[in-house]
């Protein structure tokens, strides 16, 4: 059974075993309006967390895509590339990328559902101690 954690620049992991699916809230889709484009890295590339790895661009602003998580990419949602406007249709079933994480154990924020939970609060009661950059201290 996956769990989904949410950061404080809403995007979200969805966690099963050692992968995460990284997309974007809910909130953040409304909050963007129309996606037009998402730029993704390539398969096999790694990502780090609390470092950006893409961004997504719509019709009213750009915004880059921080990664919740470290990892290498496994797989890229293809599906953006012809139709990015399927993060605004259901963002958390249209993730953009898939990781294999370093670090299941402990590299990801827990959050709330809803995807409000701020993230530098997890991160100082130390349980993504590989994230000092975003602990806002």
């Amino acid at each position: 059974m996956s769990k989904i954690y949410y950061s404080e620049t809403h995007e979200y992991a969805k966690v099963d075993g050692n992968i995460a699916y990284i997309g974007i809230s809910d909130y953040a889709q409304h909050a963007l309006g129309n996606v037009v484009y998402v730029d993704m890295p390539e398969t096999g590339d790694d990502v780090e967390a609390g470092v950006d790895f893409g961004a997504v661009e719509s019709v009213k602003a750009a915004s880059d895509l921080i990664a919740p998580v470290s990892g290498a990419i496994v797989q890229i949602n293809e599906h953006l590339i012809d139709n990015p406007r399927l993060l605004n249709e259901a963002p958390l079933t249209n993730w953009i990328i898939k990781v294999e994480m370093n670090d299941p154990s402990g590299g990801v924020a827990a959050g709330k559902p809803d995807g409000r939970r701020c993230l530098r609060r997890i991160l100082r009661q130390g349980l993504i101690p590989d994230m000092p950059a975003l602990r806002g201290q």
